[in-house]
């Protein structure tokens, strides 16, 4: 019966994710990039089995948004206040490098007779522009250098790299349209408007959210409101303001992430997140994936896109931080480790794509840039503070 096709979808989805997921991570690849090749392989990229439809792709709006709104919930704020105004300017840097490269990338490319040209190499740019904190911390974690001075910083600018990368998003899909909402000038009080009625309402609703945490600790109708706060942010962004819902989202997260059940919130959150909607969001790339065009001409790009998305990162990050009085050790630890690319680079092209602004081919590129920095990062960022680990023991 196809009117309960989608209880078949949703069980292949979900059981081959967490398979796919499993078989990535213990080849040391995160468990998001073995999520996608599920949906490729399942979807109508290779063997078929699953389609995409309306109901999937809600889903996946639902679960996008959940992550969004984790990743505010563990924003650390006095992380960074600490980190100060260098790690600001290294994260403003290490965006605007990625977007100036990207669309000089994408423009000869693809570009050329487009009267969106530059919008779509924009977000070209936009796309490679956002580190992956949880990489990034997981190999500074690793190596046991998370919290001395160059991990502070690498951190700290990671974490306003995404606040930045979100901006951008924002600006950009917001500059998509015909009906005049694309003046720039707009754009702009747009989202000046829209930060001010989020930070306005974020101090009522953050002493509503303390009030009720203090008098129902550890209940679980304090995630449940939490979860209803980012919705209804998330839909007053995109409705009203014609910005990213994740946007709204993100912002509930960093509304409530100085509570004291922060933690518990996340907790209860991260179970339905982690169980259903996160998978068939990553999933549902693999499914919005097609190989079809795929050509010597989109290899080719795929190849200069990662490549040009590491070393924009590598001289955007560690050129500033080298600028900013850090030595030329230190500043090339610091270019590396914003290199890694994750959830936000493909949450970013998702919206590219239902924007307009993205085809599905260029998911391949994306694809491989998440594999590849997933795996160097690691690698180079150990390289380099074993080489400077020698020096200084030869010195």
């Amino acid at each position: 019966m196809d009117g309960v096709k989608f209880l078949l979808d949703l069980s292949i989805l979900l059981f081959t994710a967490k398979a796919f997921g499993l078989l990535a991570k213990r080849f040391g690849i995160p468990e998001v990039v073995g999520q996608i090749v599920a949906g490729l392989v399942f979807g109508p990229a290779l063997l078929g089995v699953v389609q995409e439809t309306d109901f999937l792709e809600q889903m996946a709006e639902i679960g996008v948004m959940m992550i969004m709104f984790e990743a505010g919930l563990n924003t650390n704020l006095n992380e960074m206040k600490k980190t100060g105004v260098k790690a600001a300017v290294i994260a403003f840097v290490g965006v605007l490098v990625p977007m100036a490269l990207g669309a000089l990338l994408y423009i000869p490319f693809y570009g050329l007779g487009d009267p969106d040209m530059l919008l779509k190499g924009l977000f070209i740019g936009t796309i490679i522009s956002a580190t992956s904190v949880s990489i990034t911390v997981a190999a500074l974690q690793e190596l046991g250098h998370l919290n001395d001075t160059v991990g502070t910083a690498i951190t700290g600018a990671a974490i306003i790299d995404d606040v930045i990368g979100i901006v951008a998003l924002t600006v950009v899909i917001s500059m998509k349209g015909g009906d005049g909402s694309d003046n720039i000038g707009m754009v702009l009080l747009k989202v000046v408007l829209f930060f001010a009625l989020a930070i306005g309402s974020g101090l009522i609703i953050n002493k509503l959210m303390h009030l009720l945490d203090e008098h129902f600790p550890h209940t679980r109708r304090i995630p449940i409101a939490s979860l209803c706060y980012c919705f209804i942010l998330g839909y007053i962004a995109e409705t009203y303001f014609g910005i990213a819902d994740i946007t709204g989202a993100y912002l509930a997260g960093v509304v409530l992430c100085n509570l004291s059940d922060r933690e518990y919130i996340e907790k209860k959150v991260d179970i339905s997140s982690y169980m259903v909607f996160a998978p068939l969001f990553f999933t549902g790339i693999g499914l919005k994936t097609s190989f079809g065009a795929m050509g010597v001409k989109l290899l080719v790009f795929s190849v200069l896109f990662t490549i040009v998305a590491l070393l924009s990162k590598v001289i955007g990050c560690g050129g500033s931080a080298r600028l900013l009085g850090f030595n030329k050790s230190d500043s090339m630890k610091i270019g590396i480790g914003m290199m890694s690319r994750g959830e936000v680079a493909l949450i970013t092209a998702q919206k590219g794509l239902a924007a307009g602004l993205l085809s599905s081919d260029f998911f391949t590129a994306i694809i491989l840039l998440i594999v590849v920095s997933s795996i160097v990062t690691p690698i180079f960022l150990k390289r380099a503070y074993q080489t400077s680990g020698i020096k200084a023991a030869a010195s």
